[in-house]
């Protein structure tokens, strides 16, 4: 049902409210700038504010204008930004695929089987663990984290170009946690923040709570389009840019040394800072290129994990950047979490350690390797066609034949039981209308395309 123009007025202050940028005590827009901004009558601004008083949401005061009453409700990321159906939430699409039974089929989901993880192998660490006498079961950790877990994490980095000191990594509980600090340590509300478009569509909602304004720069099989993110450049001044380099989100693109070097020279032209989310790393058979590699941590902050090749339940991950930005990181963690677990850690380090880890690696990318084979031909088959052939990694970016729209080829998909994700889910511009992201480790029963068919055609 479409919102009458009073409704319309409602419903923008609220967002506002939502968003934490009107607060307490603060003056609202005149009835003349707000009718002159939306394009409405001063009747309808009046009739809306009036209603809003009545809630107790708003307070007039003779000769002065209409002020925020009271508290503000709860942050609602839902009623931030505009409406979406819910086939296209990405926050929604997340609690569908966490929350479905186990043995659910959800090719749309963003990481792999349990049954391809090493979990023998982790019960095993967990008791060996356990037993040793100076396990980390009981205190809290150091600011930075485990030291020996750091000083592995800097060689690995330094395999993939990027030279960084252990003083220049810090622990957190995973790759979101990482990224959270570093836009709390960096972004104020209202900042401008560049993502891919189609992107990783966490990030949005990370911003989102964050109360910042996302930017959407739209992808290439080369990486971002350096010519357009120019152009936003020149319009806007946005504070970071968030961003895979290794098979990207969604698309399982990979960055290009041209364009990484394009994309460099753009960010110290406009003092952009770069947030390099590597959690895909270990899934390359050849290496792509790094930002992080080819910049030095001037300007990319590196993060990551080992959530998508060891145990989602493992929540340890790293941030990677400059010693001094570490140390304002290592007080910010302190003040909101007080440290990242110290047995996740240890753990980690002693999954590392072992050759275990770069075997169960080498036999996964072979078991990737043949699922992504088998998953493009059986797309091809129904006639979705692959935006490119991914050279690895988890995921497939496929367009639906026939202006079939990928919310409502969903929404039929998850009345049989099975979680899709619609491509609008990832574009911030929703220039993807006609798009799904396919896990491929993810898509391994026939019966994965079984409905897939019957929900295309229904």
């Amino acid at each position: 049902m479409s919102l009458t123009l009073v409704d319309s007025v409602i419903h923008q202050v609220r967002e506002r409210l939502a968003a934490r940028s009107l607060v307490p005590g603060e003056r609202l827009p005149s009835i003349r700038a707000l009718s002159a901004h939306l394009g409405v009558s001063k009747s309808t601004v009046v009739e809306a504010y009036e209603r809003l008083a009545a809630e107790g949401v708003i307070a007039a005061r003779r000769g002065s204008g209409f002020y925020v009453c009271g508290h503000l409700p709860p942050l609602s990321l839902a009623e931030i930004g505009p409406a979406l159906d819910r086939s296209i939430d990405p926050l929604w699409i997340s609690r569908q695929a966490l929350e479905a039974a186990e043995d659910s089929l959800k090719p749309g989901c963003g990481w792999l089987p349990q049954s391809w993880l090493p979990e023998d192998e982790l019960r095993r660490a967990l008791r060996q663990l356990a037993r040793e006498p100076r396990a980390s079961l009981l205190e809290y950790g150091r600011p930075y984290g485990h030291q020996g877990l750091r000083e592995q994490l800097s060689r690995r980095l330094a395999e993939h170009g990027v030279q960084a000191g252990v003083q220049q990594i810090v622990l957190t509980d995973g790759g979101t946690h990482a990224i959270d600090l570093v836009c709390r340590f960096l972004l104020e509300p209202g900042d401008e923040v560049l993502v891919d478009d189609p992107g990783y569509f966490n990030f949005q909602a990370l911003l989102r709570a964050h109360r910042a304004v996302a930017i959407g720069v739209p992808y290439t099989p080369n990486g971002p389009d350096v010519e357009a993110l120019a152009g936003i450049l020149q319009r806007h001044r946005p504070r970071l840019y968030i961003t895979n380099s290794a098979f990207h989100n969604p698309t399982g693109a990979q960055l290009s040394p041209l364009v990484a070097h394009r994309l460099l020279k753009l960010a110290e032209a406009h003092d952009l800072l770069i947030v390099e989310d590597d959690i895909f790393a270990d899934f390359e058979h050849e290496q792509a290129p790094r930002l992080a590699a080819f910049d030095g941590l001037a300007r990319v902050i590196q993060v990551g994990s080992f959530s998508k090749t060891l145990s989602a339940s493992l929540r340890c991950g790293y941030i990677a950047t400059r010693a001094d930005w570490c140390e304002q990181l290592v007080d910010l963690k302190l003040a909101t979490s007080f440290g990242n677990s110290p047995f996740n850690a240890e753990l980690l380090h002693q999954l590392l350690l072992k050759g275990g880890y770069r075997r169960h690696l080498d036999s996964l990318r072979a078991r990737l390797a043949e699922a992504m084979g088998e998953t493009l031909t059986r797309l091809r088959r129904l006639g979705l066609q692959p935006w490119l052939e991914p050279r690895g990694g988890v995921f497939v970016w496929a367009r639906l034949p026939g202006g079939l729209e990928a919310a409502t080829v969903s929404r039929a998909a998850l009345a049989e039981g099975m979680v899709l994700a619609p491509g609008n889910v990832f574009s911030l511009g929703q220039t993807a209308p006609d798009f799904l992201r396919f896990n491929v480790a993810q898509c391994q029963s026939p019966k994965v395309f079984e409905i897939l068919a019957r929900s295309m055609s229904a």
